[in-house]
C-alpha cells in the first residue's frame, strides 16, 4: 500500500493516463486517410455512374469527392498536439570564470632628451 500524499505535493504521473507512442498515432491517421480516400474514391465513381441517370445523386457524390480530401488532410493531422502555454525557463548555470593570465608589470619610460626616437614611434 502506499503512503498517503503529502497535501501541496505534486501528483505522480500515471502510466494509464500516457498517450500512445508516436508510431502508433502515426499509423491510426494514415489508416483514417487511407480510408478517407477510398471513400473519396467511391464517390468519383457513383459520380461517374449516376452522372446521366440520376443528377441529384452525381452532385452530391461530387460534393463529397471535393470536401472529402480537406476533411481527411485535417483529420490526419490532429494526432499528437502540440503542448502550448509558458514554458519553464531552462536552468541556468553561472558562466565559468575566464581563465586568467598573470601579467607581469611593464615599466614604459619617456625618451631622454636629446636622442632621436625610435624608428617605427
Amino acid at each position: 500500500m502506499s503512503p498517503a500524499p503529502r497535501p501541496g505535493a505534486p501528483r505522480p504521473q500515471s502510466v494509464t493516463g500516457a498517450r500512445p507512442g508516436l508510431t502508433q498515432d502515426l499509423r491510426a491517421r494514415q489508416r483514417r486517410y487511407i480510408t478517407a480516400m477510398l471513400v473519396r474514391t467511391a464517390c468519383v465513381l457513383v459520380m461517374a455512374a449516376t452522372w446521366n441517370r440520376w443528377p441529384v445523386l452525381a452532385v452530391c457524390a461530387l460534393t463529397g469527392g471535393v470536401v472529402i480530401p480537406y476533411a481527411a488532410v485535417v483529420a490526419a493531422q490532429a494526432g499528437w498536439p502540440q503542448r502550448r502555454g509558458t514554458r519553464s525557463a531552462p536552468a541556468r548555470t553561472a558562466p565559468a570564470p575566464a581563465a586568467r593570465a598573470v601579467l607581469e608589470p611593464t615599466l614604459i619610460l619617456p625618451p631622454e632628451p636629446g636622442t632621436a626616437p625610435h624608428p617605427g614611434t
